[in-house]
């Protein structure tokens, strides 16, 4: 008996997505004003990495330390993971390696860099929601 795997679009409900950044250069960022040479201001870094949680449709990192504004300019190439999650928090999806455009609303990353300005509410400035990136033949 043969097998054969058959890949049928499903369309899901994405709530937000987990972006885990490894980061070449912190000082590539200012927070509130002030260039983070060594990454020790920014918000939810992680050892090397930098991992954010975004609401898709308001742009809203979640957790965001009110009152904190950040402008970030990250070279992260192919060391990042970026997960779609549903409302429960559960994957839907994920590539890893090259930055998705969805990441970049402050200019174009070219897939190498993730490049944004935050609020004080953790509001991404300029935010579109693009999920292409995740749409093309991949399995779940």
């Amino acid at each position: 008996m043969a097998k054969i795997t058959i890949k049928v679009p499903f369309e899901y409900d994405v709530k937000y997505m987990r972006a885990e950044c490894g980061v070449r250069y912190w000082e590539d960022a200012t927070v509130n004003g002030v260039t983070d040479e060594d990454g020790k201001l920014i918000p939810f870094r992680h050892e090397d990495s930098w991992i954010i949680v975004i609401e898709i449709e308001t742009g809203t990192i979640v957790d965001w330390p009110k009152g904190v504004v950040a402008d970030i300019h990250y070279k992260v190439c192919d060391d990042g993971k970026y997960t779609l999650l549903d409302a429960n928090m559960e994957k839907i999806i994920s590539i890893d390696g090259y930055v998705p455009d969805i990441m970049c609303p402050g200019g174009n990353g070219y897939g190498d860099y993730v490049i944004m300005t935050i609020d004080g509410d953790g509001r991404i400035a300029d935010w579109r929601v693009d999920l292409t990136d995740f749409e093309r033949d991949r399995d779940v």
